[in-house]
């Protein structure tokens, strides 16, 4: 069932097969086999193909034979761990944008960090329960389809948007937010990260800012399968239904900015500009902290904290 044979690494642009088809495939990694089979038979259950691996040498052998979308890998095991396994994931192109969740009973503060500081930002302290696995892998896997969609949405747009030196845009629901971040993103050097990281501001904007849905909120609205479905009956109801959020773009040929602004009454943005290992294991509240570490080479949030300013360098064809 298990083979631990050691393929070479991955180069940049490598093709590698699909396991199981078209549908979502998770490898998980654990070298207790009773926590496979009942991880396993609980993403099965919830539609997921599911690939194991028994420790981090058998993932990574795994890793390099076929595309996997997601990881759930335990921290601690034999020959390779958790954390020896993330860190070769994120030196290899191929395998560094991979999703990868770490279950793990380490939850000491300088552990947490230890994990986040290697590219974990996502965790669930074992015993894992289907009830909080399921919506986070989820959300995980709503995420990659949002990634997948900004690249099917933005064919022919980078021309005439390099022919643009600012422009002002308004939008009030997700589809609006899906469909201009995937636009604005060709204007910049890295569309697929930046993209990522409009969506992220542009939906706390939506979401948190004109719709006024809190943290604690979300929390259980994510949990509980309801998230959308609060927020498409917001739009529709009083006093939120009538506010807009609004992106300007300007750009030359060095950088892009982008300003993004809401109707709400702020926030704090200071905690949520970092990773914090308190909140490592938390369904959401990654997405700020994601967007300044990856999407772009500066992040700022003004005034009382609903508008953001980002920052990235524009298309080298400009």
């Amino acid at each position: 069932m298990f083979s631990l044979g050691r393929r070479p690494i991955l180069e940049t642009g490598t093709s590698i097969p699909r396991q199981g088809g078209g549908m979502t495939c998770i490898l998980v990694v654990d070298d207790d086999p009773i926590c496979l089979e009942l991880l396993s038979e609980t993403l099965i259950g919830a539609g997921y193909s599911v690939d194991l691996a028994v420790d981090g040498e058998d993932a990574w052998d795994k890793l390099n034979s076929y595309k996997h979308d997601l990881v759930l890998l335990d921290r601690v095991m034999p020959r390779l761990d958790g954390l020896g396994l993330l860190r070769r994931m994120k030196g290899v192109a191929a395998l560094s944008g991979i999703p990868v969740i770490i279950q793990t009973s380490a939850s000491s503060q300088d552990e947490i960090r230890e994990g986040l500081e290697a590219g974990a930002h996502y965790y669930l302290c074992k015993p894992v329960y289907p009830d909080l696995l399921c919506p986070l892998v989820a959300g995980i896997v709503a995420d990659i389809a949002e990634r997948k969609s900004l690249r099917d949405c933005k064919a022919n747009v980078a021309v005439a948007l390099s022919l643009m030196t600012s422009g002002d845009f308004m939008f009030r629901t997700l589809d609006d937010v899906r469909s201009l971040a995937a636009v604005l993103a060709e204007l910049c050097d890295r569309p697929d990260d930046v993209g990522m990281g409009l969506l992220e501001l542009m939906i706390n904007a939506v979401e948190h800012g004109n719709l006024g849905i809190s943290y604690t909120e979300k929390s259980e609205l994510r949990k509980t399968w309801r998230w959308e479905q609060e927020i498409s009956r917001r739009l529709g109801v009083a006093p939120w239904s009538s506010r807009v959020a609004r992106v300007r773009a300007s750009h030359d040929c060095d950088d892009v900015v982008f300003v993004i602004s809401d109707e709400g009454v702020g926030f704090d943005p200071g905690r949520f500009m970092q990773m914090e290992p308190a909140r490592a294991f938390d369904l959401h509240g990654r997405g700020i902290a994601m967007a300044n570490a990856a999407s772009f080479s500066r992040l700022e949030y003004q005034g009382r904290g609903n508008v953001v300013m980002a920052r990235a360098p524009a298309r080298r064809d400009c």
